[in-house]
């Protein structure tokens, strides 16, 4: 049986950090903890847990990515060489039996990179914005493009690839499985319980934000690898530029004519409703998260603005963070 290691990562994360290192005691050889700056504790908490811990330079800007890719390097340089690598966020906590699971299934397939499973939120309905965050999780099973973070990895594939990109701020997960898949391996999702996740998103702003950053990995994704988050982009640009633009451009012919675009936001508003109940979703939350996923596409646009007036002035990467 191929032994499995875990590389978790995490920044202030409090109790979420102690799931996480319970859920990974018992199914991993060694757990490596990669910090990028805690103050709260959590490098002692990873200590007392048995878990080694890198701590990265904190003069050197923080992704999650650069934190993974630490996280390998300290398995892949001392002690014996990593051959599965079951990634965790900080905020997750792995549930029992899903490492076997995944090991199994990639073991059976030489071809599979990387095996992931379901993911899903502790407290759901503390909020619509965890509950959004919960379906977004709920993909099917079976071959994938891309997944979260979350992820038993082939340590040879890993190395083939070069890691994750450390400059890729967001969505370096899709960054990372695109050059996989490039690279001739194939994804998958198997259908097993894999990770309880806290979103601990109890508000509008906190909601805003992680929208931005997602803007942000549509376009920095979509620059490094253009025939990726397509139609995302697409959608950020027509509903969150083109049609206020044309709203106000109509005004200015007519006052009449003005209102008539933003009937496409009630047909995407629609439209996505019925996606979503059609889903088995209950209908009072298949309209709020409707609503919400309409109404993403403005700070969408915040975000891929963002990394375009980064990417022109040749600008640092910063994470942007919604906790």
């Amino acid at each position: 049986m191929t032994p499995v290691d875990v590389v978790l990562i995490g920044r202030n994360e409090g109790e979420r950090l102690r799931r996480a290192l319970a859920g990974a005691r018992g199914q991993a050889r060694r757990i490596v903890y990669v910090d990028s700056g805690s103050t709260d504790g959590s490098v002692e908490a990873a200590r007392a847990a048995g878990a080694e811990v890198v701590r990265l330079d904190m003069s050197i800007p923080f992704t999650a990515a650069r934190a993974r890719n630490a996280g390998f390097e300290a398995l892949d340089s001392s002690g014996p060489k990593p051959e599965l690598v079951q990634f965790v966020d900080g905020d997750c906590a792995l549930v029992e039996g899903f490492v076997d699971a995944a090991r199994a299934r990639i073991e059976a397939d030489s071809r599979l990179a990387l095996v992931t499973g379901w993911r899903s939120e502790i407290d759901r309905d503390a909020s619509v914005y965890n509950q959004l965050c919960d379906f977004e999780w709920r993909r099917p099973a079976g071959p994938i493009l891309a997944c979260g973070g979350d992820m038993l990895v082939r340590a040879p594939a890993f190395r083939q690839v070069g890691g994750f990109d450390p400059t890729v701020i967001a969505a370096e997960d899709d960054e990372f499985c695109t050059r996989l898949r490039k690279a001739g391996w194939a994804l998958e999702r198997i259908p097993a319980e894999m990770t309880r996740h806290d979103a601990n998103m109890l508000r509008f702003g906190q909601w805003w934000q992680r929208a931005v950053r997602t803007g942000h990995g549509f376009a920095q994704v979509g620059h490094l690898h253009p025939d990726y988050f397509v139609v995302e982009r697409r959608r950020v640009w027509i509903f969150g530029l083109y049609v206020p633009l044309l709203i106000l451009a109509l005004g200015a012919v007519s006052p009449w004519l003005a209102p008539l675009p933003a009937l496409l936001y009630a047909l995407s508003l629609w439209r996505t409703y019925k996606g979503l109940a059609g889903n088995g979703l209950p209908k009072d939350e298949a309209l709020r998260h409707s609503a919400l996923i309409v109404l993403s596409k403005f700070p969408n646009l915040i975000g891929m603005a963002m990394f375009h007036w980064r990417r022109l002035r040749h600008a640092q990467m910063r994470i942007i963070e919604y906790k």
